[in-house]
């Protein structure tokens, strides 16, 4: 067995098998996982092969998981986040890829998942912010605050998915592969229209180019062969360029870099003088606990942030009960 630099994978005894780390990316495309999560799954496994002196993961098992996973909060000191995406992509290595199941693992040294109040604007601050960005990027943003949407949701939005009508807006394959809607807000009714005309325009030109195909998820693209041609399928913020597809090695033109907006934030943030570390995500919790201020029940906002369990949604009850901000200090009696 053998690893042979970053992008080489390690093969089975035999020689004869598939590459393991190519494995691992057939059954993420199987289960429809994100190119993100096949990324990050290899690159734990391959992390966990080299931390093990290169030996084939079939020779090894939970004590070696086990010990992994502890260095990462013992020396590496590593979030609680990272460590669960790395036991989730081992266990999916073992699981799905070998077919090895690995018993419960209770010695393993958990990383502290800290208890964070979310960074949250005010009104003013969230004008603020707002004005100091134009175009595209102020679009984009507004809808981070006015439907409460995350950043990947607002940059995969598609055309068809913004229904103008009943000023609304579809947010497909959430996190947690859940859909869900949300409001339009009404200032944004205008612009965003002037927005998906601007995309109809150039998807008319890409067309007459010989492209105009847009990436369609999971099998969709054999089950409707058109699809990937049609206006409603392409995306609200469109990429200015084509790009090659890692999967199928296609030119397509894809939806907006994220990078580009929360560049965009952080900069408007600092012209803007606010200090507190606002990114994009900041907007959403904005959205949320603007909405409880605002009286409107918990459940509702639940179901517009798309969270599994309202505990998650409670975090921003802080805000509702007026938390420190809403006591009388002694020193002012």
């Amino acid at each position: 067995m053998s690893y042979h630099g970053k992008d080489a994978a390690v093969t089975e005894r035999s020689g004869k098998e598939p590459r393991l780390l190519d494995q691992i990316r057939a059954r993420c495309r199987l289960r429809h996982y994100s190119i993100r999560t096949e990324r990050a799954y290899v690159s734990w496994a391959r992390r966990f092969i080299l931390a093990n002196g290169r030996r084939h993961p079939r020779d090894m098992g939970v004590a070696e998981v086990e010990a992994f996973l502890s260095t990462l909060a013992t020396r590496d000191d590593v979030a609680a986040s990272t460590q669960n995406q790395a036991l989730s992509a081992l266990l999916f290595l073992y699981r799905e890829v070998l077919g090895m199941e690995l018993p419960w693992m209770e010695s393993v040294v958990r990383a502290k998942r800290p208890q964070k109040v979310p960074v949250v604007l005010s009104h003013d601050e969230v004008a603020r912010l707002l004005a100091m960005l134009d175009g595209q990027p102020w679009l984009m943003a507004a809808l981070l605050y006015g439907a409460g949407i995350r950043l990947m949701e607002c940059v995969r939005l598609r055309v068809q998915d913004v229904d103008f009508g009943r000023r609304e807006i579809l947010v497909r394959n959430g996190k947690g592969g859940k859909d869900r809607r949300v409001p339009l807000p009404q200032r944004l009714h205008e612009r965003l229209r002037e927005q998906v005309d601007r995309v109809g325009l150039q998807h008319q030109a890409d067309l007459l180019a010989g492209r105009g195909e847009v990436y369609l998820p999971h099998a969709l693209s054999r089950k409707y062969p058109n699809a990937a041609r049609e206006l409603g399928w392409q995306y609200v913020f469109p990429s200015p360029r084509h790009s090659v597809d890692p999967r199928s090695g296609a030119s397509r033109r894809h939806h907006l870099d994220e990078a580009t907006l929360q560049r965009a934030v952080k900069a408007a943030r600092v012209r803007a003088g606010i200090h507190k570390p606002a990114t994009c995500h900041t907007l959403r919790h904005s959205f949320a606990t603007h909405l409880l201020e605002a009286g409107h029940d918990i459940r509702t906002v639940q179901e517009l942030l798309g969270h599994k369990d309202v505990a998650t949604t409670q975090l921003y009850t802080h805000v509702l009960g007026r938390g420190a901000g809403g006591v009388l200090s002694p020193l002012d009696r």
